[in-house]
């Protein structure tokens, strides 16, 4: 394709630059020299400056010069043919950090031009996610009812036969009968916390502030586990009313804000609470078929030391923590929540900066004040 019709659309012919700029992938056409030639619309949104800016500046004012992306323009130039290329990242201080799926094709009698795509896989990525952190959480529920039922009615007659033995037992040797009960006791603990993902009972749900809610968990949070730690709050206060669930979302929140706390972090311990709305992933809610928009975002943000890689891919997974008294659960039960509320959680880590973003939806018209998980 001549470089003349791809810069302008010409109302003789079949509106090339017209059908490009009406594509959501962000193209570009760059000679071997790495210059543009073309950008189109989606290009502009994509690199954050007018197509003016783009054409006839070389790429490599927008994209660093040891990015994959000039590798692959090699390899097509050498080899002729199209290349192409999943999850690759692309940074600078003009476009951020972008998740991208790269497409790079050679155009017919052009002197070495080539057509490059650009598609960004964020929001593919956070459904992806959100798949894993469902599928854990029907897993939990499985184990739940499991332990509930298989585990809690042996433990009691442990601890019944452990009793009985402790009144004939010598005074010295009453230390292990008393340790059998209190592990027997700790296990119990443990299994009660989990028949809350067991809990097959209907949310009972409804418009809801979710700012009430976040205030809550803040105040909760002052005056116990986060008595040293500065809360910023940054609210839209238009943000409609969530459908959701008070008291678990306060528990969503609540364990949010805790895990924050307890990272490790350098220097003042600093937490932010923000809300906003935005047009969000499209997802089933659970006992519906329709698909809803999760607009409204709730982010919990602090400047601890970040996840550790050897559980950033588990992290909503039951048992996977890196606290030394930790169980596990914490994270687990705040997926199961959001799945129940037809909603989605995902997370960004790096040292200095950690955030949970929660994507819930809005009460739709008609829609029942119960439903089930």
């Amino acid at each position: 394709m001549p470089v003349r019709s791809l810069r302008r659309a010409d109302e003789s012919d079949q509106f090339p630059g017209a059908i490009l700029d009406s594509l959501s992938e962000a193209v570009v056409v760059v000679d071997g020299g790495g210059t543009i030639h073309y950008a189109n619309l989606a290009a502009e949104q994509f690199f954050g400056v007018g197509r003016a800016r783009l054409v006839s500046h070389p790429l490599v004012e927008f994209v660093p010069e040891d990015s994959p992306l000039f590798s692959l323009l090699e390899q097509v130039l050498a080899s002729g043919g199209a290349v192409a290329e999943n999850g690759v990242t692309l940074s600078s201080p003009r476009i951020g950090n972008r998740f991208c799926a790269l497409r790079l094709s050679p155009i017919v009698d052009s002197d070495g031009l080539v057509a490059v795509s650009l598609t960004e896989q964020s929001i593919a990525r956070s459904i992806d996610r959100q798949m894993s952190n469902r599928s854990a959480a029907r897993s939990v529920s499985a184990l739940a009812a499991m332990l509930a039922h298989e585990v809690k009615n042996p433990l009691s007659g442990i601890r019944g036969a452990a009793q009985l033995l402790e009144q004939s037992v010598p005074d010295e040797e009453r230390e292990l009968t008393n340790l059998i009960c209190e592990e027997t006791d700790r296990i119990v603990a443990l299994v009660d916390r989990m028949e809350a993902f067991a809990d097959g009972r209907p949310i009972e749900r409804g418009p809801l502030n979710i700012h009430q809610v976040l205030n809550h968990v803040r105040r909760l949070s002052a005056n116990g586990f986060g008595k040293n730690v500065r809360f910023i709050e940054s609210y839209d206060p238009s943000l409609p009313d969530v459908f959701g669930d008070r008291d678990q979302l306060i528990q969503v929140f609540l364990n949010l804000v805790k895990n924050a706390c307890e990272v490790p972090g350098d220097g003042e311990r600093e937490i932010e609470l923000s809300t906003a709305y935005k047009h969000g992933l499209r997802l089933a809610v659970p006992g519906q078929q329709a698909r809803v928009n999760l607009p409204l975002v709730v982010s919990v943000r602090d400047n601890g030391r970040g996840v550790s890689d050897e559980i950033r891919a588990h992290l909503f997974d039951a048992f996977v923590t890196n606290k030394p008294s930790g169980t596990g659960l914490g994270l687990a039960l705040v997926a199961k929540i959001i799945n129940d509320h037809g909603g989605a959680i995902e997370y960004d880590s790096e040292p200095g900066r950690t955030i949970f973003r929660v994507m819930l939806p809005l009460q739709q018209p008609g829609q029942s004040m119960t439903a089930n998980p």
